[in-house]
């Protein structure tokens, strides 16, 4: 699963940073959650406004779908065709959602190995810490934190391993929250530490709800892409009982910013200003493919001209086009020599 977690790369050197004038590992996720969220505001705005647009889409895509349900072939060239022609992409809304999710995984990767992302550490040396001091094991999820904490205890770390500057680093980072360690782990316990994935839990079912409403994806989103983003909450969830708390502290701040983004987005740019705005291009796309264009024509040597819409107008001037093409090549030799 570490394959997912590429975006700790630059969320620790981030989390190292704010630290360094924030003090405290808690606050520092708090910070690194708001700024995160607000650098992706445009993001999660172009997906509001691609929603509003497929919901404009969505019945003339299922309208082809069914016309076409027997031939798949021309069902994907009229929706190609329809894309092209109106400038719209469906899968233009799924950007935000995979980089909020890469993102998530980031901070999970960052909250389960602080001292590789955060402290710079590489991962053999680390290992070998551990070992030194009788806490290396299969579950190297926990073995970090286990490090950190360790060092909070007083271990000593051989300076060949590990440089004392760091572990000096790893004694002075301040990992308590109202007396809480972040570096623990909650479980399914009934303690104190629980309530932070237990507001993780709570704040991500609210913000489903809100996020879905005033968004308007509630109503267009097809049932398999909404079992999607339920199963990835829940996973998250299910990360904040067994992974370190501080991700828990940036799951529950994230989804409180998304609910309050989700108020602030609407405000500005509501699903319904969008739907009716793409309504309205697609109205008057519609009117100019049936109103009227004068045309002359050559019909059995005689000029004639025609009244025809857009799409009459196009395959005139296509025969049109033809014609000339044969009349240009009438003299060429269409078939090989005898030999």
């Amino acid at each position: 699963m570490q394959i997912f977690y590429f975006l700790a790369i630059i969320l620790g050197p981030l989390v190292k940073l704010l630290y360094t004038f924030i003090g405290n590992y808690a606050g520092t996720m708090i910070v690194a959650t708001i700024l995160i969220k607000l650098a992706m505001f445009p993001l999660s705005l172009h997906q509001q406004k691609s929603t509003a647009k497929m919901s404009v889409f969505q019945p003339l895509m299922n309208e082809i779908q069914q016309k076409y349900k027997n031939d798949p072939q021309k069902q994907q060239e009229e929706l190609l065709r329809l894309q092209q022609e109106h400038g719209f992409n469906p899968m233009a809304g799924c950007l935000p959602m995979l980089l909020t999710m890469l993102v998530l995984f980031g901070f999970l990767g960052v909250v389960y190995y602080p001292v590789q992302y955060i402290f710079g550490v590489p991962a053999d040396a680390i290992q070998t810490a551990c070992e030194s001091l009788g806490i290396a094991s299969a579950n190297t999820a926990t073995m970090q934190t286990a490090l950190i904490q360790a060092i909070h205890n007083g271990a000593v770390i051989d300076p060949s391993i590990i440089s004392a500057d760091i572990v000096t680093e790893i004694q002075n980072f301040n990992t308590m929250f109202f007396g809480m360690d972040m570096c623990d782990i909650p479980g399914f316990n009934l303690t104190p530490i629980a309530v932070f994935p237990a507001v993780a839990a709570i704040t991500m079912i609210v913000s489903y709800i809100v996020t879905q409403k005033l968004s308007g994806m509630g109503g267009q989103m097809q049932g398999s892409m909404k079992v999607m983003m339920l199963v990835t909450n829940l996973m998250f969830v299910s990360f904040c009982f067994n992974a370190p708390v501080g991700f828990s502290l940036y799951y529950g701040v994230s989804n409180i910013f998304q609910m309050g983004q989700s108020f602030v987005m609407y405000r500005i740019y509501s699903p319904e200003k969008f739907k009716a705005q793409y309504e309205a291009e697609l109205a008057a796309k519609r009117a100019e493919r049936k109103k009227k264009h004068t045309v002359t024509v050559e019909e059995n040597g005689k000029t004639v001209t025609k009244e025809v819409n857009l799409a009459e107008a196009n395959r005139l001037r296509l025969e049109l086009a033809r014609q000339r093409e044969a009349e240009l090549y009438k003299d060429e030799r269409t078939t090989p020599l005898n030999p």
